[in-house]
């Protein structure tokens, strides 16, 4: 799976050149000067920062296997049930740019940390909460320990790794985390199941005292510079207004940022929430059944990071070309399984659905990849929160108005949510990934002219 970069040499602060990056930016300062190793050590390094976004990714999913059991326990609607995700994912959105800039500043180690606790200390408040408010509350502390977790991770890859190595090592932290969701899937699922609702949220929020320590003891998030060679000077920073404008104006982040976007919502949006009541009260599956297709979610998503990663290292060139068809198969299946007669369609074509849908994560780290291509070290953080937003301020979009047209279509309530009700809902996808799509066909071309 592995594919050796061209050159073990090249700087960090200067990527890679590729087909369609474009001029980079200029010379990065501080650590950026230190060649990335690659090896054993970068590996070990990885691997500690990454399994604070399997734990984050854990606490992320949890309420797509708990919706319903939520809407039980609070007593809640549609809409109110979808209030949960969308604050998350808001709270997990406008946290990317104050986060990487917090990287850039403090690094990676010392976000992990703190992102550990918040996440801890969310779900822990969430296990006890018996009323809508506080869990809500808890779910917006849980949503900013999550930001914390993937941009620092990222960036503790660039420190590591040569830069032709970056595409496969961001795919492989998208496919780790897509093990954190099968445990949410498999574990959780059936723990609520059995255990019942405050003794399996507890469990995990105690995950995370083992993951502090390790984080804590172990990680290196830079590797040392050559013996007996100077620390590089330290460089003035640029004021945060400044680094977020110079961030924003390159191309590449604003069209990583509308790929992100269009890619990743359907699958989040489904994974998160509304794929298991979709499932069960649509469909009129069990909830075996119904996990077992979301384990199939997580693990077509595994095997698309996998297959992307090894693609996207070789050539660059593979970039649009596996965004547009990823966009594109989602829109057809999902059309064909909302225009099936009584909307109600066969399994195959569910499985079909969930396994494109698959794809949508994976997809959606192009966007880092454009973004990283044309950003010098020292913005990569900021880059990549920039970047990280997209995909979840579409997902808040689409579980916003899935939920609020379940409930104008079902007066009564959730007990009426038919499989035309859910038809018509889920077709308001469309909405975001229309904008998106043309703005990713605007931006590239804005890129190509930028580039020649």
């Amino acid at each position: 799976m592995t594919v050796e970069p061209a050159s073990s040499a090249t700087p960090l602060s200067v990527p890679a050149p590729r087909a369609d990056a474009g001029p980079t930016a200029g010379p990065a300062t501080g650590h950026s000067a230190v060649h990335p190793p690659g090896g054993r050590a970068a590996w070990l390094a990885w691997s500690i920062g990454v399994s604070v976004y399997v734990l984050a990714v854990i606490h992320r999913t949890s309420l797509g296997v708990a919706g319903l059991d939520a809407a039980d326990r609070f007593g809640i609607g549609a809409s109110a049930l979808s209030t949960f995700s969308i604050l998350q994912v808001l709270v997990y959105a406008a946290m990317q740019i104050p986060v990487g800039l917090l990287v850039d500043r403090f690094g990676p180690r010392r976000v992990l940390l703190l992102g550990v606790v918040l996440l801890s200390t969310g779900q822990l408040a969430f296990a006890f909460s018996d009323s809508f408010g506080p869990a809500l509350a808890s779910r917006a502390v849980l949503g900013c320990g999550d930001a914390m977790t993937f941009i620092s991770v990222l960036r503790i890859a660039a420190r590591w790794f040569p830069a032709a190595k970056n595409p496969l090592v961001a795919q492989l932290t998208g496919l780790a985390g897509m093990s954190g969701n099968l445990v949410t899937t498999v574990v959780l699922a059936q723990a609520l199941h059995s255990e019942g609702w405050t003794p399996t949220f507890t469990a995990i929020a105690l995950l995370g005292v083992a993951v502090f320590a390790l984080v804590a003891l172990f990680l290196r998030e830079a590797p040392a510079g050559p013996a007996g060679e100077a620390a590089p000077a330290a460089q003035p920073r640029p004021g945060i207004g400044r680094q977020v404008r110079e961030t924003w104006r390159e191309p590449g982040t604003r069209l990583g940022l509308w790929i992100h976007f269009t890619t990743q919502f359907p699958g989040n949006a489904f994974g998160l929430l509304w794929g298991l009541p979709y499932l069960v009260e649509a469909q009129g599956m069990t909830r075996a059944a119904a996990g077992g297709l979301l384990t199939l979610l997580v693990l077509s998503n595994m095997s698309f990071g996998f297959l992307f990663g090894r693609v996207l290292s070789r050539t660059a060139r593979a970039r649009m070309p596996v965004v547009l068809t990823v966009i594109g198969a989602t829109a057809l299946l999902w059309a064909v399984a909302l225009a099936w007669p009584g909307g109600h369609p066969p399994l195959w074509l569910l499985v079909a659905v969930v396994l494109v849908m698959g794809s949508n994560g994976p997809a959606s780290l192009v966007g880092l990849d454009y973004a990283r291509a044309r950003n010098p070290v020292e913005r990569l953080g900021t880059a990549s929160g920039i970047v990280n937003m997209g995909g979840f301020i579409g997902t808040m979009i689409t579980l916003l108005g899935i939920g609020v047209l379940l409930d104008t279509l079902s007066p009564a309530g959730a007990d009426t949510y038919t499989a035309s009700a859910f038809r018509w809902a889920f077709c308001w996808q469309y909405v975001p990934l229309a904008v998106g799509t043309l703005m990713i066909l605007r931006l590239r071309k804005k890129l190509a002219a930028v580039a020649v």
